[in-house]
């Protein structure tokens, strides 16, 4: 399967905290750096379970554990450079 997003890809980010499985979030990482990934499920007390597209390269809750609801940062609502693109849970719409 192709990933979602390349390098260099630009993405339109909303600041919100609430999100469906399947939705790209900004995450910030516990060694500080920002990450996209795609929510997997919310668990207890709000925590996110997420996960990158690439299993083999992926820093993520199946090597972190879940994250605390504070490291969401946005959801990634749409690609705007170099092809625009909107985001849904689990599928991605060309324009």
């Amino acid at each position: 399967m192709a990933p979602t997003l390349r390098h260099g890809d630009q993405l339109l980010v909303v600041r919100r905290r609430r999100a469906e499985p399947g939705a790209l979030l900004v995450v910030r990482l516990p060694e500080g750096t920002l990450a996209v990934k795609r929510l997997v499920r919310i668990v207890d007390g709000g925590a996110v379970w997420v996960e990158g597209d690439n299993p083999f390269g992926s820093t993520d809750s199946r090597t972190l554990g879940p994250l605390a609801a504070g490291a969401v940062a946005g959801v990634a609502i749409a690609r705007i450079w170099p092809r625009p693109r909107l985001f849904r849970p689990g599928r991605a719409i060309e324009n």
